[in-house]
Order: structure tokens, then C-alpha cells, then sequence
């Protein structure tokens, strides 16, 4: 059978790393490979990943200093040896089955990636998210590959993330694609896309959710640093630019109605942080991108009213 590799970032995940791995070495699909890139961890996380490389052959250690998240994830790109990769975050977990079924879904269509659904969990509940149309469990074209994670309100379990999805290593590998190590946030959306156009995927989705996206509070995602925050615009200007200089200009305006959503996002926290030499920046960004918003948020008219409501505050 072919091998699946499977890259773990860590860093100081000491609470949550043991139910991840757990989770992962319990796979059905049994002929894995795993790689924990410790990058740099200050608590035990290092001592945990080394305990269980002791226990499981599968698992592969590596200690690094600490470099972020893309430095993690791109020393395990240049690492890993399988026939297929897939991604876990290491306060996340994964259902017994996960790989299995991905695996067996790209092989049935001969499809170089295959993605499936996912819950949102805390320590109380999983959420399975659920798409508001219907994805054919069949062949996806590589233009709705690309549009699906731009299309996030009809198409919220499919998302832009590298977690739910395996992918053939021949398109990881052609081309050199690593994580842009100058984005903290948003790094993953960026990524996928450039997969997706490098090799002109194919893909199938499995309406099911597998994977568990924890949400702790103090996961970068919650970060309320406009800093951090506005890094994520870069990755969807740079989705943009992919779309624009591969072909896709057509569609190419999803990317930059999702570009103003995080825009709109990072303005309110510049308002809240008081920050109002950000908060007049961002809402030139707005005015700029408004149209491209509006048109892709034509069954939703209710959300125009937060982007109106930010352009009319007066911050003089």
C-alpha cells in the first residue's frame, strides 16, 4: 500500500498533543509516516514527541529552533517520504477513519487531492460545519477547487485549509511549493491555491466531516494583534495575483471580495485597539474593494450593511 506522511508542526501544544497523536497512530490506514516538527518548544512538547517516536517506529522527530509556523511546516515538506501527504495541527485530533477514506476517495477518481468535511470543537462539543450546497462526491474540476474556498458561505466545510485534504506528493513536489515563512496567518489558504494551480488538480470531497479544528482561545486565529490579523490580507492579494497571471483573471474577484471581508475584520479591531491611523488605511481598502464584495455577496445583502457602517464612521 502506498504510504501517507503526515507533517505535525509543534510548539508548546504540551495540553493538547497527546490526544493529536493518539488520534493519528490509531489510523485504519496503517502504513504511515510521521513527522513531529518541534520548532523550538519551551515546555514539554519536545520530551512528548520523543517519548512517542520510543514507542511507534512511524513517527519521525525533528528539533528546531524556532522559526514559525510556515519554518515548521516547510522543514517537514522537505523532509517527508511518502507516496501521499496530509497535514494535522497538533492541538487538532482526527476521527479513526480519516486517512482511509482519503485515500481510497483519490485512488477511486484518480484524483491527485481529496478533501473532507470537519468539525469545530471545543472541550465541550463538535460542530460539524456544513456546506450550504451540495458538493458532488465526484471529480471537482480545478476551477472549483480554486472558487470553493472563496465561495466559504455555500461551501464552509470544503475550506482553504491544508488539514482536511490528502494530496498526491508529485503535486507538493513539482514545482519546490513551500509556505510563504513571511505570513503568519493565512499562510494555508495561499498554499492550497498554489498546489491547486501548479499542477492544474483535480479533486473530490467526502461529505463528511473527519477532522476536529480545536478552538482555543489562544490559537493565532483569535489573536487580536491588527498586526497579525492583517497578514492574512497578503495571502489573499497574493491569491489574486496567482488567479491573474495563471489564467483565472475571470474569477479572480472572489479572491478580492474575500480580501475585503478580512479587511473589514481587521478594521474593527483597529477601531476597538483605537488605532485609528490603521483603521483609516484599512477603510481606503474598503472603499477600494466594495464592488468586488457586493458581487459576491449577492444573496446576502445583510452583510453589506458592516462594510456601509465602517466607511460612515467619522474618524477625524
Amino acid at each position: 500500500m502506498s504510504k501517507i506522511s503526515i507533517i505535525i508542526p509543534v510548539y508548546n501544544v504540551e495540553p493538547y498533543i497527546k490526544r493529536c497523536l493518539d488520534s493519528v497512530l490509531r489510523q485504519t490506514y496503517r502504513n504511515i509516516e510521521v513527522l513531529l516538527i518541534n520548532d523550538g518548544s519551551t515546555d514539554n512538547s519536545g520530551n512528548i514527541c520523543d517519548d512517542y517516536a520510543n514507542r511507534d517506529k512511524r513517527i519521525k522527530v525533528f528539533h528546531k529552533e524556532n522559526g514559525g509556523l510556515s519554518s515548521a511546516l516547510n522543514f517537514g515538506l522537505k523532509s517527508f517520504t511518502g507516496d501521499y501527504l496530509g497535514f494535522v495541527d497538533s492541538d487538532d485530533w482526527i476521527e479513526p477513519d480519516m486517512y482511509e477514506v482519503l485515500y481510497y476517495a483519490v485512488k477511486k477518481h484518480s484524483v491527485p487531492i481529496s478533501v473532507c468535511g470537519y468539525f469545530k470543537s471545543t472541550d465541550i462539543e463538535s460542530v460539524p460545519m456544513k456546506n450550504e450546497v451540495e458538493i458532488s462526491e465526484d471529480i471537482i474540476s480545478t476551477v472549483d477547487m480554486l472558487l470553493y474556498p472563496l465561495k466559504r458561505d455555500n461551501y464552509m466545510a470544503f475550506c482553504g485549509y491544508v488539514w482536511n485534504k490528502l494530496y498526491s506528493a508529485d503535486v507538493i513536489r513539482n514545482g519546490g511549493l513551500l509556505f510563504d515563512e513571511n505570513i503568519r496567518y493565512g499562510m494555508d489558504v495561499i498554499y492550497f491555491a498554489q498546489v491547486v494551480i501548479n499542477s492544474k488538480c483535480e479533486g473530490t470531497y467526502i461529505d463528511k466531516p473527519l477532522y476536529h479544528y480545536y478552538q482555543r482561545d489562544t490559537a493565532i486565529s483569535k489573536t487580536k494583534s491588527v498586526d497579525v490579523k492583517t497578514d492574512i490580507l497578503d495571502a489573499y492579494k497574493g491569491i489574486e495575483k496567482l488567479l491573474y497571471r495563471n489564467g483565472y483573471s475571470d474569477i479572480s474577484y472572489w479572491a478580492r471580495g474575500f480580501y475585503c471581508y478580512h479587511v473589514c475584520v481587521a478594521a474593527e479591531m483597529a477601531l476597538a485597539n483605537n488605532d485609528m491611523e490603521m483603521f483609516n488605511k484599512l477603510q481606503n481598502e474598503i472603499k477600494d474593494h466594495l464592488p468586488d464584495y457586493i458581487k459576491t455577496n449577492k444573496q446576502h445583502p445583510e452583510k453589506h450593511k458592516r462594510m456601509y457602517e465602517l466607511l460612515k464612521i467619522d474618524n477625524d
